[in-house]
């Protein structure tokens, strides 16, 4: 470690490549799980105690709510890419100004979901094919929902500038308080006053305030580059275009990806309540094993940036290979092991047989070959490390969304094919054909011609 690093910090560009990189992924990993864990007790609590229309009602949210949220969430991946470079190069000012720029740009962005969010959550239903038995339900969740959006826009990007100084371990502990927070106010909210997803809505809007507000205290609490003066919140123009510059392609990435999921999950609802039930329930165990992978997409991207900002371009490529070796690991074991234990696992969700079968054949053919999905994260985090932020999102739009699409509306559409296999089958095509092309673009990037001028050469953040 270098001098002058604090001990929630991590200097990135020294050092062992695997040891840092795990202990950087582990409590980012534990964060995102922890995070999940909010939608997890939703939809536990409402299908146990509630009932499988409630279960659907919560669960067919996913799609719309990524969807209304990716842009932003790629902005604060831009704030994370920004932050880093400058933390890597120990440009200060830099840093500080990036900081007050992203907690502004957070606020703004959380209050702009928030009215479209409330005033839109019921015709964007109806245009999803939300069954109509859970359609009024599915409303008020997501209405409620999005209430608290300002809080998880706070949470989002001041957790991405901890992440760009090495500070994976403070978000992990302000996600677990309001963990504890949201699974409580669940249970008290839907069994003892019969809330219903309204309760479960309320407790998760609660909790992710909490989170927020614990981060918000860190950063003004920090103390050199990545302290927040509130009175001092403003928007640098130089910052704002850097993390523009990184952060809409892969907002608008994002996008793209939430509405292809909107029209596979707009074909799922066509085979009814029951399989929307059971593939609600068996893509939030998928998700665990999603955020897993992901640690290592966020891990890849921060110590690149870190790294290109420094200078040290002999690390970069050890960088994406060791990432590479521990998201194969992690997704597949942890994806093999889903499916091994389905049924269990199933049952948290839901006591209906044809629930918990219709769930398994999701995890059958999504969760036995997800390591697929942290392989092209991964090439996905490195490029945008090195500046490249627009190639992977066109390599995405067209790999997986546009594929995805054609498939739904060409071999879905076949008689024999139109089957809910056919929906999950697109997503295995689509991963292994877009893995290929980004390993083209990364080695064509990277050759050695090319690497001796890649500060200048490479899109700058």
């Amino acid at each position: 470690m270098r001098s002058g690093i604090r001990s929630y910090e991590m200097d990135m560009c020294s050092g062992s490549i695997l040891k840092k990189m795990l202990l950087f992924a582990m409590p980012l990993m534990l964060s995102s799980i922890l995070q999940l864990l909010f939608n997890a007790a939703d939809i536990i609590v409402v299908g146990k105690f509630a009932g499988d229309n409630s279960l659907a009602a919560v669960g067919s949210n996913t799609a719309l709510i990524n969807l209304l949220t990716n842009l932003f969430i790629g902005l604060s991946i831009g704030a994370n890419v920004t932050a880093a470079r400058f933390y890597g190069a120990k440009a200060q000012k830099d840093l500080t100004e990036t900081v007050h720029t992203a907690m502004l740009l957070s606020m703004v962005s959380g209050v702009l979901l928030t009215i479209v969010g409330v005033i839109g959550a019921k015709q964007m239903l109806i245009w999803m094919q939300t069954p109509k038995e859970v359609l009024p339900l599915a409303a008020v969740y997501l209405r409620i929902y999005f209430l608290g959006m300002s809080s998880t826009m706070v949470y989002n990007f001041g957790s991405a500038l901890l992440r760009a100084v090495g500070d994976t371990k403070r978000p992990l502990y302000f996600l677990f308080c309001a963990g504890i927070i949201n699974i409580v106010l669940n249970l008290i909210f839907v069994i003892l006053f019969r809330m219903d997803v309204m309760g479960v809505a309320i407790a998760t809007a609660i909790s992710e305030t909490v989170s927020a507000l614990l981060v918000l205290r860190c950063l003004v609490r920090e103390k050199g580059g990545v302290h927040l003066e509130l009175r001092q919140l403003r928007i640098h123009g130089s910052k704002m275009r850097q993390i523009l510059q990184i952060g809409l392609p892969a907002g608008f990435q994002g996008i793209v990806f939430a509405i292809s999921n909107v029209v596979i999950q707009s074909s799922v609802n066509l085979f009814g309540n029951v399989v929307v039930a059971g593939n609600s329930a068996a893509a939030n165990i998928e998700g665990f094993v999603y955020m897993a992978m992901n640690a290592f997409y966020q891990t890849t991207l921060s110590f690149t940036s870190q790294n290109y900002g420094a200078g040290q371009q002999k690390r970069i490529n050890r960088i994406l290979i060791t990432g590479q070796l521990c998201v194969i690991t992690v997704g597949v074991v942890l994806g093999n092991a889903a499916v091994l234990l389905g049924e269990p696992l199933l049952h948290i969700y839901s006591d209906s047989p044809a629930v918990i079968a219709a769930g398994l054949v999701r995890l059958r053919y999504i969760s036995r070959v997800y390591a697929l999905c942290g392989i092209m994260d991964v090439m996905v985090g490195s490029l945008r490390g090195l500046g490249y932020s627009v190639m992977p999102m066109i390599v995405s739009i067209v790999g997986v969304c546009g594929l995805r699409l054609v498939w739904l509306a060409t071999v879905f559409q076949i008689p024999r094919f139109h089957r809910i296999e056919t929906v999950y089958l697109s997503y295995a095509v689509t991963w292994c054909l877009t893995i290929a092309v980004y390993l083209v673009a990364y080695l064509w990037i990277r050759r050695p011609s090319r690497v001796a001028t890649l500060h200048q050469s490479a899109e700058s953040p």
